[in-house]
């Protein structure tokens, strides 16, 4: 059968002198860009803007598919589904995250002892002494509460700032159910650092390392698209600098939070078509599984 540019027969891999692939409506054309829903390369006469990179007409048309007809509803680049609002999941943490930090604030002004702060903050655990609080003597439950606390209003306005920046174009890309996993990965790899490397009775809190995981996600998905890296690698960059030079901030948050998210992304954007969700699902259990590994090694350290 006769190739007819254009058509679903036509090589999609087929490459140009330059090593480039070429447009599958223009094979005469190499280009770098590819459909964000299919993956489908596209010249500039085809590509259409989109909330996330481009897509090809066929996909805008809603017949894309990249190789079946049988998908039914369009697929971000990381396969989740397309949603009217791509901004839930990103309205959801934050209003967890005032909510936490408005409901902290009621209490601990009420008895005027910040017991409910000192309850929920990461610590790895109390000096001797001390009643016995902390990750290490059981309360697992600190490396998630303490991503949603924040004590001061200039600690949350930033960070609520900075998810609303990030958010909606991860949210968007990834699809909902992945860009929550990663806010929740990112966050507790922050926690674990945290907890390994941080004295037993420092307290750590904020949704910093939450946020530095979706900074390298951001990152991941930038040059996976080929964006141009310059603004997100110069927005790392002072990120990490205010990070170390600033006191009293948990480095370790940051760092955990930023080394989990961008690992995680890479395994959703990278991952093959035909083995999408096999390489999601092992990426992230991977993920969790290195978080929990971290978080038993140091309470063997401190138990022991």
């Amino acid at each position: 059968m006769d190739q007819v540019p254009g058509s679903p027969q036509e090589p999609k891999d087929a490459h140009g002198g330059d090593g480039l692939p070429a447009c599958y409506r223009h094979p005469d054309r190499t280009t770098g860009i590819h459909c964000t829903r299919c993956d489908k390369p596209i010249c500039p006469d085809c590509m259409v803007s989109a909330s996330v990179g481009f897509h090809c007409p066929d996909c805008v048309r809603g017949g894309g598919t990249g190789h079946s007809a049988s998908a039914t509803a369009p697929r971000t680049i990381a396969g989740g589904i397309i949603a009217a609002n791509p901004r839930l999941i990103t309205l959801i943490l934050m209003g967890i995250n005032l909510a936490v930090f408005i409901a902290v604030l009621i209490a601990d002004k009420e008895d005027g002892s910040n017991q409910l702060l000192s309850d929920l903050v990461m610590r790895g655990r109390t000096p001797s002494g001390y009643l016995p609080q902390g990750v290490a003597n059981g309360e697992w439950y600190r490396l998630v509460t303490a991503m949603f606390l924040h004590q001061e209003i200039p600690h949350i306005a930033f960070n609520m700032l900075s998810l609303w920046w990030l958010g909606p174009p991860l949210e968007a890309a990834l699809g909902r159910l992945r860009f929550f996993v990663l806010y929740m990965l990112a966050g507790l790899g922050g926690s674990a650092l945290s907890y390994l490397i941080a004295p037993p009775d420092a307290a750590s809190l904020g949704a910093s390392g939450a946020i530095f995981g979706l900074l390298g996600a951001t990152a991941v998905l930038m040059r996976r698209l080929n964006y141009d890296m310059k603004p997100v690698l110069i927005l790392l960059g002072l990120n990490l600098v205010f990070t170390f030079a600033w006191p009293n901030i948990s480095w370790q948050a940051h760092i955990g939070g930023l080394v989990v998210g961008a690992a995680v992304a890479y395994g959703m954007v990278h991952a093959p078509r035909e083995r999408r969700n096999l390489v999601h699902t092992a990426t992230c259990v991977v993920a969790l599984l290195a978080i929990v590994a971290v978080v038993w090694v140091r309470t063997l350290q401190l138990v022991g």
